[in-house]
Order: C-alpha cells, then sequence, then structure tokens
C-alpha cells in the first residue's frame, strides 16, 4: 500500500473529528473548548552550584522497568513537600556547570485530583500497532506551516517542540539519563526546519567594510555550517552502522525532498529533580521533560502549552505529534491517535512511532473560550516507548507526559523567569 496523500489525511481527519463532535457532544460546545483554569505559583527558593558534568551517560533506546499507571495506582498522591522536591530542578550550562534550583509551591490544590476523578481507572480497548499510519510531511507547504514548523530536530537525535522563540519542549532522557548528562550534549543544537537556500557563487560584488550586523550574521552562519557538518557526519556513520544496503535506498528516498535545518546551539537546559535516580524511583517516568534555551531566538511561530483535565474532553479521545523519525532520516513525521489510557502524569497510547521522535510535543486542538475559534496547545511530552509493569508483568505501551498544572507552572517559570505570567491556562 503507497503513502497516503497529506491532502486526503487533512480532510479525512477534519471529518472525523466533526462526525465525532456530533456524535459524542450531545450537550453542546462546552467540551470542546479550552478549559479555564487558576494554575500553582511557582517561584524559586534558593540555587546553589554544582559540579560540571562528566557528559559520560550512554542513549538508552528504551525504558525497562518503568512503574506505569496500574503501578501508580496504590501510592499517595504526593504531599506539598513531595512536589516542591520532585519539581526543583538542575540548570546545565553550554560551558558544562551547573546549578540546583529548589522551589515553593503556592495556592496548590493538595488534592492533585486536577482530572476530577473521570478517567484515571478507565479503560478502553487496547490498539494494536498494525498498519504503519505516519505521514511523512516532505513537501514544503506543509512542513514550513504551522503546527508542523513548531517541531525540531535536536542533534543528539531526538524532537522537540518550539514553545517561545527562544525555547524548546523535549524528553528528559534525550539529555539525562537520570544520573548523568549523555554524552554530546556539551554541544547541544536544535534545528528548525527551513526553506532549502541555493548555493551562491563565491564572487563578490565589492569589498566595503563590514558592519557590526554583517559580521554577527557571518558569525552565526559559520557555526550553522559547523554543526551541519558535524551533523552529517553523525548521521552518516548511523547509516553506514545500519548496513550499505539500507543506505543506499534511504539516499535515493530522500535525497530529493529532505528538508534543510537552521541549527541553532543551546544556551543553557533545565531538568526537573523527579526525573533523577534517587528521587522518584516509583513516578520516575512522570517527569521524562526538559526546556532547551537557544542562544538565537527563532522567528518561526510557537506553541502555546495547556492543560486538559481528562481524556473524555478531547475530541475522539485523539491526540497529535510530529518529530523526526530515525527510520525516515532527515524528514517531519505526522501521526494520530486515540489514547488508551490515562492518569493524572501519563498518557498510554499506540501512535506508530520509531526512535528520534521522543521528546515531540503532543497536542490537541479545542475552541477558545468565547470564541470560535479552534487553537491548538501542547498538553504532554512524547517519551517514546516503554516497558511498564502491569499486574506484575511487563507490557509495551508508547507513552506520554501530559503537563499537569504544577508543570505547566514549572515550564512557565523556566520560559519566563517567572511563572505568575502564566496564572490562567
Amino acid at each position: 500500500m503507497g503513502p497516503v496523500p497529506l491532502t486526503l489525511l487533512l480532510c479525512v481527519s477534519a471529518l472525523a473529528v466533526l462526525v465525532s463532535a456530533a456524535v459524542d457532544d450531545p450537550t453542546g460546545d462546552d467540551d470542546y473548548t479550552w478549559p479555564q483554569r487558576k494554575v500553582p505559583l511557582v517561584q524559586e527558593k534558593q540555587t546553589v552550584h554544582l559540579g560540571s558534568s562528566e557528559f559520560l551517560a550512554k542513549p538508552q533506546t528504551e525504558l525497562h522497568g518503568i512503574c506505569g499507571i496500574e503501578c501508580q495506582r496504590g501510592f499517595p498522591e504526593p504531599s506539598l513537600d513531595d512536589l516542591e522536591q520532585l519539581l526543583s530542578y538542575e540548570t546545565m550550562y553550554e560551558n558544562g556547570t551547573r546549578t540546583l534550583t529548589t522551589v515553593t509551591i503556592q495556592e496548590l490544590n493538595v488534592s492533585n485530583d486536577w482530572m476530577g476523578g473521570s478517567g484515571l481507572h478507565t479503560r478502553r480497548r487496547r490498539e494494536v500497532y498494525g498498519t504503519d499510519t505516519r505521514f511523512t510531511i516532505a513537501d514544503k507547504q506543509y512542513s514550513l506551516k504551522y503546527p508542523f514548523s513548531t517541531s525540531v530536530k535536536i542533534s543528539i537525535g531526538c524532537s522537540g517542540v518550539l514553545v517561545s522563540p527562544k525555547h524548546v519542549l523535549t524528553a528528559a532522557h534525550c539529555i539525562h539519563n537520570g544520573t548523568d548528562y549523555l554524552d554530546g550534549v556539551q554541544k547541544l543544537s536544535v534545528g528548525v526546519l527551513k526553506e532549502r537556500s541555493r548555493r551562491k557563487g563565491k564572487g563578490r560584488k565589492g569589498k566595503g567594510r563590514k558592519g557590526k550586523g554583517q559580521m554577527k550574521r557571518k558569525e552565526e552562519e559559520e557555526e550553522e555550517e559547523e554543526i551541519n557538518e558535524n551533523i552529517e557526519i553523525g548521521e552518516k556513520q548511523e547509516r553506514e552502522r545500519k548496513g550499505k544496503g539500507r543506505r543506499n535506498r534511504s539516499r535515493r528516498s530522500t535525497t530529493s525532498e529532505q528538508p534543510s535545518f537552521r541549527w541553532t546551539r543551546v544556551k543553557q537546559m533545565q531538568v526537573p529533580k523527579g526525573w533523577f535516580k534517587g528521587i522518584s524511583e516509583n513516578i520516575v517516568a512522570d517527569y521524562d521533560y526538559a526546556i532547551l534555551e537557544l542562544k538565537r531566538a527563532q522567528k518561526t511561530k510557537y506553541m502555546d502549552l495547556g492543560v486538559i483535565p481528562s481524556i473524555k474532553k478531547l475530541p475522539a479521545g485523539r491526540i497529535h505529534f510530529s518529530g523526526f523519525d530515525d527510520d525516515r532520516p532527515g524528514n517531519l513525521v505526522y501521526r494520530f491517535c486515540s489514547v488508551s489510557e490515562e492518569s493524572n502524569d501519563l498518557l498510554y497510547q499506540y501512535c506508530d512511532a520509531k526512535p528520534g521522535s521522543s521528546g515531540s510535543g503532543v497536542y490537541i486542538r479545542l475552541k477558545e473560550p468565547g470564541k470560535k475559534k479552534w487553537k491548538r496547545k501542547i498538553i504532554g511530552v512524547f517519551s517514546g516507548h516503554q516497558w511498564v509493569d502491569v499486574n506484575g508483568m511487563q507490557q509495551d505501551y508508547n507513552v506520554a507526559v501530559r503537563i499537569t498544572p504544577p508543570k505547566y507552572a514549572q515550564i512557565c517559570l523556566w520560559v519566563h523567569g517567572d511563572s505568575s505570567q502564566c496564572r490562567g491556562t
């Protein structure tokens, strides 16, 4: 079976949402509107300096032994003190130095029952993986436009999503294994899709003096070229490792359509303490997210964060995300699927995905309050394929970490430096 045209996909997807709304929403439009609620206030308490990272950790393609939804149901809700420890965070700077910041949380609903009790114990029939339902967004008229344009590629082999002109949301395991930062993170870069530019001749029309702006642009172009060369070398080595025959097929299929990236160095990155081993052994999967701050702001439109209480509020229970799957080198891959199960912090689903898509922003589309306009918001981060404990046995799922009100406030603190700027979702 050949690939499905994107135009047909968009039409079918839109029709499916409309039909689902007509069937499942007898009460009107309220269930398809972004909920309005206040989020807690997360404030910095104390920051201490740590030693430099060793950058010795190796990436994990799959996370094993994770305590999932069934495992976590027997645990009490975290207390305020517990949550403040979990949401404290580490900042790693481009020179390798680190700081640890503790936080205080104000105006928090201690019960943390923000889902309203719905969905936590609801089971849906699990969907099988079956036929590959991913779609390669190769046409630049789509890949360079919102929402696909918010997806970014991270130099060590993950994906992410722009949440501000200078900030990327991704998965924590893409940069940290719970003990140390991964090898390669010390020179981490983020690639934003751009239209492929034609190479110009080396000749110049004049030798006028260069201004500071021109010099700065030249330095940025040289840095971007260096990053591109390093990425290309790494990808070439990876293709050679996977075999000559497969490499040749990949080249033939992607040479004409492979997009180009505008690469930018990462200035600093922040990881919640809940991701660290020894802090939250049983709920480490809940904190698999991180923020990367870029050295240069991007002109690409970013996507806002959102909080949704329950899967029952999602149109057809469907989520969407786009990333750069390893088996389709350099190409943006889009998918959507229904969520099989949810808890306060995790979404279980069987969206088709391959390594490389980890860190993608999971989003949905709902109406803005008081308006007829629909708006997409990020409600989670795709963590990837995980083996989780289900009734004492290992069960495989694709897992996404959902954004809760406390996490929303924490990410707002990282992005804006002041979580009071994001008191309402």
